[in-house]
């Protein structure tokens, strides 16, 4: 039935065979059987994404926005620019109004003329124009939104709000009074 079916987990084939069979099995006892001789996905001829990212990871920068709110209510916006590989924070600046312009300007900061970096990785917020991509490649790296591409960076924004550790360090949140 797993191998039929190799979108189904423990419970639907427990409850599978409840309904069709009438044998009433626990979901764990299913589980133990999935795991020991399971149906195996087979790979993928092509490079899927994660293998992509652990090939390239030292030439990827990955950017994402998040939100501040200050102590008087203002929503500030805070743009960060990570390299993938070390997770190392390469650029961050707050703005109360994020433009595409603005954006492409922290890119400039950011990637001078002899950088090492290939591709950059935003997800598919809507100041990620198609205008900012091209400009983005201009200064020689490959804009490429993939959904969830900014998984990175949020990983690293829940560290700074101490919502889970792991091995970034050096980066905390900073509360802005304006």
């Amino acid at each position: 039935m797993a191998a039929g079916n190799p979108t189904w987990g423990h419970e639907r084939i427990a409850n599978e065979l409840q309904l069709k069979l009438g044998i009433r099995v626990s979901p764990r006892t299913v589980a133990q059987y999935l795991r020991r001789g399971g149906p195996v996905r087979a790979p993928d001829p092509k490079q899927r994404w994660l293998t992509f990212v652990h090939n390239h990871a030292k030439v990827i920068v990955a950017c994402d926005f998040f939100v501040v709110i200050t102590a008087t209510f203002r929503t500030l916006y805070v743009f960060v620019l990570m390299e993938v590989g070390t997770r190392r924070i390469l650029h961050h600046n707050v703005t109360a109004h994020p433009t595409a312009e603005w954006t492409l300007q922290q890119f400039r900061e950011t990637l001078p003329g002899d950088h090492p970096y290939r591709f950059v990785l935003h997800d598919r917020d809507s100041i990620f124009s198609q205008e900012l991509d091209k400009a983005v490649t201009q200064l020689g790296v490959e804009g490429s939104p993939h959904a969830g591409a900014g998984a990175d960076v949020e990983c690293l924004l829940r560290t700074s709000r101490g919502q889970s550790t792991p091995r970034v360090s050096g980066f905390r949140r900073e509360y802005f009074v304006a």
